[in-house]
């Protein structure tokens, strides 16, 4: 439809005579709206009615759920429950409350008792709220206006109101008022009903909530008539537009006990549901948020109204409340044009040619968010064709594709790093991003000033957009070290140890590196994918999110939410997860993806559809259980799985335990290993549990201190010295350091106990000696094994210095161009005859990602076992086959052209 012919219609009902309906029309008809303009209704930027741009509070989802079980029955008829609340929040007695459906039902109410009352006539000052009018003209009152000039803004000339008077009327006042925003001092209206007790005043209040110190009477506010208010005085509250809940259709009127009991008679019976007078009494009880949208809205409003001023020939009423009334002050210059133009765009602003006193060069525009003021500002000042672009123009920003879940290890580090495989195959410049990680499973990112922390995930996901790990891809990171504290790091450096409480304080500067960080790779890339941490659903912690909802928020990022089907109840978590997000949460989330099924995928045909209907969103994806998939896992919930699986192994596989610390960390060390068809990992907490094991190995630690104290007393430090000689013992990084003899804390880094107990005893296998020091070793490292030819790639994080202790026995295995000790080894007799040593230990975390290395140590297994070496690698253990595999699967079972679409991407060389 040509956009001319689109808007004609809409604006045909705002010029025509008094007689006709549409006289009346009103704003917010989003769907009539959009049709026209071509668009989707949830497409349209909405200013044409005025509703709190904070949107519905948080809880309004909880409560009408809460409440679906009364729709069983009536209502209470007396709203017993909104009633109190009313009289709670605005300190009346409930005598004088009366609840309705909405302020246009008591509008009609109250001009019907005026009429009951003998009033013939009713005075509006106008210009005023449309439906006044036709609420009069249908209680059979003639109406007589009080036209308020634009040279004295609007304000309502009260002396010449009350010589209107002398004949008893009905008096209809806005304050603020709609459209001009002008409040109306209560202590004039207070005057002139004492003056004229034969009239009655009703005073619409709907927008009185949205004013910043309206109540302060004594300091200047305007004030209030909802209480101390003469009783030929009736108030009227809209709450649906503070609130932001215009479909539950709820207002309140405040009269004396006579005129409220007049009103109730007036009304039909239950005629406020059960739904509504649930959540409009919680609404009134939220002091919380009535403050937050008072003051917000404010700033909104004043930015708004500056914005609006720098554009020539637009004149700006100064107005109280959430909108603005405009006026275009070029001669002959109606608003219709500019109606067009913005609905052609997607902006929708109330045209206010109806209202009596206003002409077709004025038009009305809701407060909304900041940045759909700025896109409202922007359009009108092209329209206006005299305003250069601005000097400094808002960078349009990076599409972003955003993987959350239902809970922790759903598979959303994995999901994330094949979908960024998937966008690098088709052409994009795509980079992986998680704002905060908490995890143990580090890896060391370069940087021109030494190396930096992140997380495995993100360095596994940058490998799969071809990118070298970014300390800006995981600008924070945390690192447990006991149940209630974490070494925080920030773009990959340490900067302290906090407890929840500290870091919750700490977070405001957290959020600050975070947005940074991402702004800045983000303006490198055409495409981001994020990764959400745990659930954005977790009600707890939500307040002082940066990782989840906060985060999409900031990126403009579509949002899946990823459950995992195969520890059963998925549909009840994403139900869950979606109904608890705010509406604002729930308008970034595109669909769900189902992860981890085993079976066939037609019999959920009726859950997904179940799945639709209840979130409005479809499932983008059932993706199968990945066997042997050997890309890291995102945290350590993924020890199980590592070891979980023995499908595809050898009948005679050697037996490796695994002894897992409480603090354990870079777990992933041991994914290669987990690989090998001739090995199986077993995890081992209790020392009874050891056993005989071909090897025996201990992983990192984010507290050698304190797990070596809980393991030695656990019998441990026993348990290794008693295994069998054909068992080997490796130790890798903290595992290293407490095969030593001691391990020296003098700072207490690490250590929970006084000064006196900083000196640890290891576990006295390798004669080493370890002091803790605050500076971490933070470097990658590549070198070649000098008895073997083997070229061997890793990183050292610790904050460890490892010596030979004094008189010690043991070799150097492996060590840096410039003669730096990583790894150690007993010289004993098997590494004599060109094995490894039977205890050996490595500060070099992904030693054995190196096939050929990895082969040699499993096949010196299989040799102190009695069975024959395999000699060539068995498996291939570098990431690009998994990716490469992973990005295959997933084009297979996920919607990527609606992904492609939400992003408003096409696939390069595909759809072009």
């Amino acid at each position: 439809m040509p956009q001319n012919t689109a808007s004609a219609g809409l604006m045909a009902g705002l010029t025509v005579g008094v007689a006709d309906p549409d006289r009346y029309v009103h704003g917010g008809d989003v769907r009539r709206l959009a049709g026209h303009a071509g668009v989707r209704p949830e497409e349209l930027v909405d200013f044409s009615a005025s509703l709190n741009p904070l949107g519905p509070p948080a809880w309004l989802a909880e409560a009408v759920a809460g409440a679906l079980g009364q729709v069983a029955h009536y209502p209470d008829q007396e709203a017993s429950e909104l009633t109190l609340a009313a009289c709670e929040r605005y300190k009346v007695w409930p005598t004088q409350a009366v609840a309705g459906s909405g302020a246009s039902e008591l509008l009609p109410a109250v001009c019907a008792l005026a009429a009951r009352q003998g009033l013939k006539r009713a005075v509006i000052p106008v210009p005023a709220y449309v439906d006044l009018d036709r609420c009069c003209r249908q209680a059979g009152l003639s109406v007589e206006r009080l036209t308020c000039s634009a040279r004295d803004g609007f304000a309502p000339d009260l002396e010449a109101l009350a010589r209107m008077l002398e004949t008893p009327a009905l008096v209809l006042l806005t304050s603020p008022n709609n459209p001009t925003g002008v409040c109306v001092p209560a202590r004039h209206v207070r005057d002139l009903a004492r003056a004229f007790p034969k009239c009655l005043f009703l005073v619409d209040e709907s927008f009185a909530d949205f004013v910043p110190g309206i109540e302060d009477e004594a300091n200047g506010g305007a004030g209030r008539l909802v209480r101390q208010r003469p009783d030929n005085v009736v108030t009227i509250v809209s709450m649906t537009k503070f609130y932001a809940v215009p479909g539950l259709r709820l207002g309140l009127a405040f009269a004396s006990p006579d005129n409220a009991r007049r009103l109730r008679v007036g009304l039909p019976p239950w005629n406020v549901g059960a739904l509504s007078q649930v959540v409009g009494a919680r609404c009134l009880r939220d002091g919380e948020y009535r403050e937050r949208t008072v003051r917000e809205v404010a700033d909104l409003r004043e930015k708004l109204t500056a914005d609006l001023r720098e554009i020539p020939g637009l004149r700006v009423f100064p107005g109280a409340a959430n909108f603005l009334l405009c006026r275009l002050d070029r001669v002959g210059m109606s608003a219709g044009p500019l109606f067009e133009r913005l609905l052609s765009e997607g902006l929708a602003v109330r045209l206010c040619a109806n209202f009596d006193g206003l002409d077709d060069s004025y038009f009305r525009v809701a407060v909304r968010t900041r940045a759909e003021n700025a896109r409202l500002v922007d359009a009108l000042a092209r329209f206006s064709g005299v305003v250069k672009a601005p000097a400094v123009v808002e960078r349009k920003k990076t599409p972003a594709l955003m993987i959350q879940g239902t809970c922790s290890n759903a598979g959303k580090s994995v999901l994330a790093a094949g979908i960024c495989r998937i966008l690098l195959e088709d052409g994009f410049d795509v980079a992986p991003f998680k704002a905060q990680n908490m995890s143990n499973n580090s890896f060391v990112a370069p940087s021109a000033d030494g190396g930096r922390e992140i997380g495995r995930a993100q360095a596994t996901q940058a490998q799969a957009c071809r990118l070298t790990p970014d300390a800006r891809m995981n600008p924070v990171l945390l690192k447990p070290t006991g149940d209630t504290g974490s070494q925080v790091l920030v773009l990959g450096r340490p900067v302290g140890t906090m407890s929840v409480r500290e870091y919750y304080a700490y977070k405001p500067e957290a959020w600050e590196a975070v947005t940074r960080a991402y702004d800045s790779l983000a303006a490198e890339h055409e495409v981001m994918v994020l990764e959400g941490a745990g659930s954005p659903a977790e009600v707890n912690l939500r307040e002082h999110d940066i990782v989840n909802m906060r985060m999409a928020a900031h990126a403009g990022a579509k949002v899946v939410l990823v459950g995992d089907i195969d520890r059963g109840g998925v549909f009840a978590a994403l139900t869950g997860t979606f109904d608890i997000l705010d509406a604002s949460e729930r308008a970034l989330v595109v669909g769900h993806v189902l992860n981890k099924f085993r079976g066939d995928a037609s019999i959920l045909a009726s859950a997904l559809d179940f799945l639709y209907r209840r979130t409005g969103r479809s499932v983008l994806g059932v993706v199968p259980w990945l066997a042997d998939l050997a890309l890291p896992e995102e945290d350590s919930l993924g020890l199980s799985n590592m070891v979980a699986d023995r499908n595809g192994k050898m009948p005679e596989t050697l037996d490796v335990a695994v002894v897992v610390p409480q603090r354990v960390s870079n777990f992933n060390d041991l994914d290669p290993l987990a690989a090998e068809p001739d090995v199986r990992l077993r995890l081992v907490t209790n020392a009874l549990e050891l056993g005989e094991p071909d090897a025996v190995i201990l992983p990192g630690s984010k507290n050698t201190i304190e797990d070596m104290r809980t393991l030695r007393g656990a019998g441990f430090a026993a348990a290794l010295r008693a295994l069998p000689e054909h068992t080997r013992i490796v130790g890798v990084c903290a595992g290293l350091q407490m095969l030593g003899h001691h391990v020296e804390d003098p700072l207490g880094l690490e250590s929970l106990l006084g000064p006196d107990q900083r000196s640890v005893e290891g576990f006295g296998l390798l004669p080493l000696v370890t002091e803790l020091k605050p500076e971490k070793m933070l470097t990658r490292v590549s070198l070649r094994d000098p008895r073997t030819g083997w070229d061997i790639a890793g990183y050292e994080i610790h904050h460890g210095e490892t010596v030979l202790e004094s008189g010690g026995c043991a070799t150097v295995l492996l060590a840096t161009a410039e003669g730096r000790a990583l790894t150690w080894g007993l010289d004993d007799a098997a590494y004599a005859s060109g094995g490894f040593p039977r205890v050996w230990g490595t500060y070099l975390h992904g030693v054995f990602d190196a096939d050929v290395f990895r082969r040699a140590f499993v096949d010196d297994l299989r040799r102190a076992r009695g069975l024959a070496p395999l000699g060539a690698p068995q498996t291939r253990f570098g990431l690009e086959p998994a990716l490469n595999r992973l990005a295959t699967v997933l084009r297979q079972h996920l919607d990527m052209k609606r992904l492609y679409a939400a992003l408003g991407l096409g696939k390069r060389g595909l759809l072009g």
